[in-house]
């Protein structure tokens, strides 16, 4: 590969560390910039500083809040005997988009993975423990995880460990999607969706 001048190495590098970002696409990226006036740089550059500076892991949930307690945790005109556990903190904002959930938040931050290092002492599952513990209110713990291997695992182990809590644990329905045919459903989601039928 062509070398480039140290500034845009090191941001090709930096694009390069993103989710979904390779080598290639991160030159694109620096490139794109190299055009962009010096103006709207600076607003770039003041914004990633700022997100560095301001945003701050909620005490209690664990999403991202400019405050010590996020704006949910605050807010008492939420339901206080539901605890919804979601695997990222942008899991939370979807969720809250559909307007039919009023309960509370817990940020796992992540799946169980131990290929990949992703174990209970990593996931805030100890922080789940403790969260019920102090919180009797707490009666159901909603497991809003995706339907992945490591999703459905880690569902299971928290199912597993939670249950001497004494709470109503449940997981999200899960079937065929508007839109889909029948014809390029998988065993599992039409076999969930045969089982969560609903009578009309």
């Amino acid at each position: 590969m062509r070398r480039f001048p140290e500034p845009i190495s090191n941001l090709v590098a930096a694009f390069a560390r993103l989710p979904g970002v390779g080598p290639k696409t991160a030159l694109r990226y620096v490139f794109y910039l190299l055009q962009q006036p010096n103006s709207d740089l600076e607003v770039m550059a003041r914004a990633l500083i700022q997100l560095g500076e301001r945003i701050h892991v909620c005490r209690l949930c664990f999403t991202y809040t400019e405050r010590e307690t996020c704006e949910i945790c605050l807010d008492p005109k939420r339901n206080p005997s539901q605890l919804c556990v979601v695997e990222e903190a942008r899991d939370i904002s979807t969720i809250e988009s559909t307007g039919m959930y009023q309960g509370f938040y817990h940020v796992l931050g992540g799946n169980l993975n131990p290929i990949e290092g992703m174990t209970p002492d990593i996931i805030r599952y100890r922080q789940l423990q403790e969260r019920l513990q102090k919180n009797p209110s707490i009666q159901e713990v909603i497991l809003a995880l995706s339907p992945t291997v490591q999703g459905e695992a880690t569902m299971l182990f928290l199912q597993k460990q939670l249950s001497p809590h004494q709470r109503t644990i449940t997981r999200l329905a899960r079937g065929l999607p508007l839109g889909a045919t029948l014809e390029f459903a998988d065993e599992i989601t039409l076999g969930d969706a045969l089982k969560g039928r609903k009578q009309i």
